[in-house]
């Protein structure tokens, strides 16, 4: 059967790891509905040619994320001062609850604390993440992931320090606002209470070769996971992404409180300080395409 008008012909197609992508999209296939195409046994590349075609391309940020692994606690000593809690049980998922300053000023979430990190951005960035590996002191190592958040809107603090002149926006990296906060400890609360949004935590219980469980319920695969906007991508979904010259299929598997519009992605890079480095550097123009099932498929 011939390839679908346009999939074979996408710029880089045929360098692609596809039976990677295959797997990926295996692992959050019952997500969609029946009409979308399961794996059947065909060779990767010759499944999604033959069985899909292409949508709506839209062009837009790409960005990267990665799952932290921080050193911790199980309790509050010494240097270990900033919880990461579970969520609250007067928490209503459907209405707003209170926001950053004022959990912390009310200290609103005491007894919901799971474990205790050194450092209040750390902290914070696991939320942005949404996902974390802690090491504790006897070199056990406990996961985290995504439970819910308070449903106010999220700011981003490296935008603010555009705002006041303390970044350019050539350098707002990650590292650049580690080196802030280093260099201004005492304004770092107030920077950090910007974000109105609060993320909650949940423990999880995985394989550790796999990732942390994204938004479509299964671990998310790095370089082949991606977060979008469910409102134009749906999740489970194949997209084509295309960055700095290069390009590979990812699956649609998680969302992020950042990620808006049809051509906004956050790929997933995997865990620790090198994931992160590359995440963290990742910050240009890329182009989405969708892939849909195609009309009449075999």
């Amino acid at each position: 059967m011939s390839a679908a008008p346009g999939v074979a012909g996408l710029q880089g197609w045929s360098n692609d790891d596809h039976e990677a992508a295959l797997a990926a999209y295996a692992a959050s296939i019952s997500i969609l509905p029946g009409h979308w195409p399961r794996p059947d046994g065909r060779p990767a590349r010759a499944f999604f040619q033959e069985a899909f075609d292409i949508d709506v391309s839209a062009e837009g940020l790409l960005t990267g994320y990665y799952e932290p692994e921080l050193q911790g606690s199980d309790r509050p000593q010494g240097r270990f001062r900033f919880p990461l809690y579970s969520l609250p049980p007067d928490l209503d998922p459907g209405r707003p609850w209170h926001d950053r300053a004022a959990i912390e000023v009310g200290d609103l979430l005491a007894g919901q604390e799971l474990v205790w990190l050194d450092s209040a951005l750390e902290a914070f960035l696991a939320q942005v993440q949404g996902s974390v590996r802690v090491r504790l002191s006897d070199g056990s190592v406990r996961r985290f992931g995504y439970a819910g958040k308070n449903g106010q809107p999220y700011s981003s603090i490296g935008k603010e320090l555009i705002r006041r002149g303390a970044l350019a926006e050539s350098d707002a990296s990650v590292a650049a606002i580690r080196a802030w906060a280093a260099a201004n400890p005492a304004d770092l609360p107030d920077l950090l209470r910007v974000n109105r949004s609060f993320v909650f935590f949940r423990p999880l219980d995985l394989d550790p070769a796999l990732g942390p469980i994204g938004t479509a319920g299964c671990p998310v695969t790095p370089l082949r996971s991606l977060a979008v906007d469910p409102d134009h991508i749906p999740l489970g979904a194949p997209v084509w992404v295309e960055w700095q010259g290069a390009a590979r299929l990812m699956i649609a598997q998680d969302t992020g409180g950042a990620i808006r519009g049809a051509g906004r992605g956050d790929i997933f890079f995997g865990t620790g300080g090198a994931a992160g480095d590359a995440a963290g550097a990742l910050k240009c123009t890329g182009r989405l395409t969708l892939l849909v099932p195609r009309a009449g498929r075999a």
